[in-house]
């Protein structure tokens, strides 16, 4: 189902953006999932669409980043190189396991491996 755009939803997207790339020039992990909820929530996209746009705006964020960050010399290409393909292979396994096995076993995948990113950060921040 195609949406309309309209001047309001056009502003909230902006105004979404705007925070979720403050959050994470300043700290980083989980900006896909932020992006996730916040298409679903505010812009009324269904999960698979706001998988796959917030593949977009991500790889976005981190072009941004990386234009800052080339030029002062704080960029470590054999790491980023082995991280890319890493994220390249997943989200071809993402891809299959999506056709195959529809939106909703996505949509609890997502929830388990949030729930797990959670927990492993709060477990760093108050017991390690």
């Amino acid at each position: 189902v195609e949406q309309k755009l309209n001047k309001k939803m056009l502003i909230l997207a902006a105004l979404g953006s705007l925070a979720i790339g403050f959050y994470d020039g300043i700290f980083g992990p989980g900006t896909g999932s932020f992006f996730i909820f916040f298409f679903i929530r505010y812009l009324s996209v269904d999960f698979l669409h706001a998988s796959a746009l917030s593949k977009i705006a991500n790889f976005t964020t981190n072009l941004a980043a990386l234009s800052f960050f080339i030029p002062t010399g704080h960029v470590r290409f054999l790491v980023g190189a082995m991280m890319a393909a890493a994220n390249i292979c997943g989200s071809l396994l993402g891809v299959k396991l999506a056709f195959k096995y529809g939106s909703g076993f996505i949509r609890i995948l997502f929830l388990i491996l949030v729930s797990l990113l959670i927990c492993r950060m709060a477990y760093q921040m108050f017991l390690a």
